[in-house]
């Protein structure tokens, strides 16, 4: 790569990327403060845009995805790696209740079959997807968002009183009446704007 924007909604997470992509020695990369939902580039800018593990976070991803339109040249690639949701509305519900029930920001993990509407409606083909699995250790996952004791515990009672349907589909693993980890799913796919 010649050149790349590295561009992020907070300077928090700006001088993280840049401290960990220079002291890996790369000097191309322009660091962009600005929101995915407009972004703060011309018409037909890149060659590749990427996205990973933050469009669940957009509250008006379809913004987002104009927009990479926009800025991808002819031929350009869409990248993106996020966290899904099965089709059943019922797994869907759950899945984007726990998410954000941990961490607020959490808009919403969208169908697969709906990234692909998306995509294809605003013009882009999509050339391949691969849908993978992701196992969370409950604790962790909790943690990471520091979740209140409180919170935590009702968020548990929440999964144990959860439907076997589900228990069954997100891999709950119990122990003594903790939950001990669960899965969830993400793809990963190549979109060419045409």
């Amino acid at each position: 790569m010649k050149n790349v924007s590295a561009l992020d909604l907070t300077q928090e997470m700006l001088a993280v990327a840049e401290k960990f992509i220079k002291g890996n020695g790369n000097h191309n990369v322009e660091f962009v403060k600005g929101d995915a939902e407009k972004l703060p580039f011309s018409n037909e800018t890149f060659d590749i845009v990427t996205c990973r593990i933050a469009p669940h976070h957009f509250p008006h991803v379809h913004l987002f995805i104009s927009e990479v339109f926009r800025v991808l040249k002819k031929e350009g690639q869409f990248l993106l790696d996020d966290n899904v949701v099965p089709e059943d509305d019922g797994f869907d519900q759950f899945y984007n209740k726990i998410e954000k029930w941990r961490d607020y920001s959490h808009f919403r993990a969208w169908k697969k079959s709906e990234w692909i509407r998306m995509l294809e409606l605003t013009g882009f083909e999509i050339e391949e997807w691969h849908r993978y699995e992701k196992t969370f250790n409950y604790d962790s996952w909790c943690n990471q968002m520091k979740l209140p004791n409180e919170e935590k515990e009702k968020l548990t009672l929440y999964f144990l009183d959860a439907s076997e349907k589900i228990k069954h589909k997100f891999r709950v693993k119990i122990e003594s009446n903790q939950v001990t980890s669960f899965s969830g799913e993400a793809i990963v796919l190549k979109a060419l704007k045409k």
